[in-house]
């Protein structure tokens, strides 16, 4: 059974959350929920 993970948020934090729990756990199903637009690719 994998494990699964949402981070709220799509500001610098947000993606940065989500890949970094990806790089430790890479069979982590990861769901990121944005209200806006936009999701940063820079942090």
């Amino acid at each position: 059974m994998n494990r699964k993970l949402v981070v709220a948020g799509g500001g610098a934090g947000g993606p940065s959350a989500a890949a970094e729990a990806k790089r430790r756990d890479p069979s982590l199903d990861v769901t990121m929920l944005e209200m806006g637009e936009f999701v940063s690719y820079a942090a």
